[in-house]
Formats: C-alpha cells, sequence, structure tokens
C-alpha cells in the first residue's frame, strides 16, 4: 500500500464526527450523541479486548501501515484526532481513526475499559511496547452496550492465527440479535469497516 495524500483532522472534528454514530440497524438513534469522549494514551495492559483472535494477515496490513504512515509523518499510536487517508490503487479513500474504547459496566458490577475498534493495532502496540492514544468513550446509555462481552481473561484470550477454525470463539455476543448493538462508525466516517456477512472469513 502507498499513500498518495493524507488529511489531519483535529480531535475536536473527530469527536463532532463521533456524535453522529449511529447503530448500524438504528439509522435514527446516535449511540454517542451525550457521551464523553476524550482522546487519552492507555496502556493495553489496562484495555480488555471483546475478541479471541489477531489475525496474523491482518496484523500484517497493520505492520505495513504504520510503516507506510511514517514516511509521510504519521504516528498510527498518536494520530491527535483522525486522518484521511488517499492510496495509489484504491478508488475510494479511507478515514482512520485512533482506537476506540469504552467503559463498560459489566453485570457482576466491574468497570472494563472494553476495545470497540482497533484491535489489531493494540495488539501490535504491545509488541511495539508503546502506549497509544485511544478515544476514551464513558457514559454510553445502558441500554445499548457493545454488542459482545470483554474475554475474561484479557489479552490472554487472543490467539494469534494465520486464519480463523470454525470452532474458535470469535466473542462472546451478549444478545441474539447482536447486531443491533452494532456501532456503524461508516455512518459518520469514510469506509472504517462494517460487520463482515455470518461465516465470512473472520466474521
Amino acid at each position: 500500500m502507498k499513500i498518495t495524500k493524507v488529511e489531519m483532522h483535529s480531535e475536536q472534528k473527530l469527536i463532532d464526527r463521533l456524535r453522529k454514530v449511529t447503530l448500524l440497524n438504528n439509522h435514527d438513534f446516535y449511540i454517542y450523541q451525550d457521551a464523553l469522549m476524550s482522546l487519552e494514551k492507555i496502556s493495553t495492559d489496562f484495555l480488555s479486548p471483546a475478541q479471541y483472535y489477531v489475525l496474523d494477515s491482518a496484523l500484517e496490513r497493520v505492520v505495513q501501515l504504520k510503516w507506510e504512515l511514517l514516511k509521510n509523518g504519521v504516528n498510527i499510536y498518536e494520530l491527535n484526532g483522525y486522518v484521511t487517508l488517499h492510496f495509489e490503487d484504491h478508488m475510494q479513500c479511507i478515514d482512520l481513526l485512533p482506537p476506540v474504547v469504552e467503559e463498560s459496566i459489566e453485570n457482576n458490577g466491574s468497570v472494563v475499559n472494553l476495545i470497540n475498534d482497533g484491535m489489531h493495532r493494540l495488539f501490535m502496540a504491545r509488541l511495539d511496547m508503546v502506549v497509544p492514544q485511544v478515544v476514551f468513550i464513558r457514559g454510553v446509555p445502558k441500554q445499548y452496550p457493545y454488542y459482545a462481552y470483554p474475554a475474561p481473561n484479557g489479552w490472554q484470550d487472543a490467539v494469534l492465527v494465520e486464519k480463523v477454525p470454525k470452532n474458535l470463539l470469535k466473542k462472546w455476543h451478549r444478545i441474539e440479535s447482536y447486531r443491533d448493538l452494532y456501532r456503524n462508525f461508516n455512518s459518520a466516517f469514510q469506509n472504517v469497516g462494517r460487520p463482515r456477512p455470518v461465516g465470512a472469513k473472520g466474521s
């Protein structure tokens, strides 16, 4: 991947856009409209993944993106907002946000800094021994928690795999219709990512 142009956007613009993020199946509900949001540097030791795997091909793509961003003077671990990336071989540009972390109050009363988006970048941060900058979000409506529970053993539960085995637990969903809780970042940003079809690789 070769980046041909990087557009920088401020922290305030990032937060303003995040307030316009809707749920995947409810385009009229803005999940972060009244939430408290800030850019924070948080050690990955204090972040909890919901995903039980790290795909090595996706990790490699993130590593290549890190190097390519550095060539353009951008630190993937400290965006100070978000960036719009234009690529040599891609027709569509991509918005890259810092990893998104939500404060989640679980059924047992524990308060967890739950990784919503950016799992592979945060795994890479652990390997690079970096304290990454994340978007830390508090005050999400209690009736709309993140769609999966945190892994009970944290990062120890995240297995590095070449491909996702059929019998591997990917995430432990909170409700049967878990996509009703999915935060649709593409409702406010460009080509950030979408849930994969059921049965698709890595879904």
